[in-house]
């Protein structure tokens, strides 16, 4: 089945108060919340749920304790098959089992936001970093291409974190 246009948006939620600039939470104090990232595109079907999938397994594999979250601004009604067949193919967990809308907690409570293409003017703006990873092709008309530029961006920003996060 095709995968629908998605807009991935990666909103990288962290609860240690990271400005709403470029920069990404710092290592959290011990006893704090994990950093919550929450992808968002505008299906919630596609984009997001790969990106979301590959940071919560690349994370997780670099010992960094991270809350992924998946979102869209106007959700379908399923997860893509396609994008749930290539994650399990990858033994990797769909981390979605339905899309959801976009809240304004998601957006007040995210440190860092990564924004895929989404319309975000008619959505509070976060209260953490954007960040745009509007160079996504949509999955539906170039698979391999999404899925390339989405891993790309998450193993940089997973970069960045560990960076981040060194003594």
């Amino acid at each position: 089945m095709e995968v629908r246009t998605a807009c991935a948006a990666a909103v990288l939620i962290a609860t240690m108060g990271a400005s709403a600039h470029s920069q990404i939470p710092s290592k959290a104090p011990a006893g704090a919340k994990p950093p919550t990232i929450l992808f968002m595109c505008p299906h919630g079907a596609a984009k997001s749920v790969l990106a979301s999938a590959y940071f919560e397994q690349w994370a997780k594999e670099r010992g960094l304790n991270v809350r992924v979250l998946a979102a869209g601004t106007d959700p379908d009604p399923e997860v893509a098959p396609r994008v749930a067949r290539h994650l399990t193919s990858q033994g990797l967990t769909v981390p979605i089992t339905k899309p959801r809308r976009v809240t304004a907690d998601d957006l007040n409570n995210a440190d860092v936001v990564v924004s895929l293409g989404c319309d975000l003017k008619d959505l509070p703006p976060p209260k953490g970093t954007l960040r745009k990873w509007d160079d996504v092709p949509a999955p539906s008309e170039d698979f391999v291409a999404a899925d390339t530029k989405i891993r790309q961006h998450v193993m940089e920003l997973i970069n960045e974190f560990l960076k981040q996060q060194a003594p």
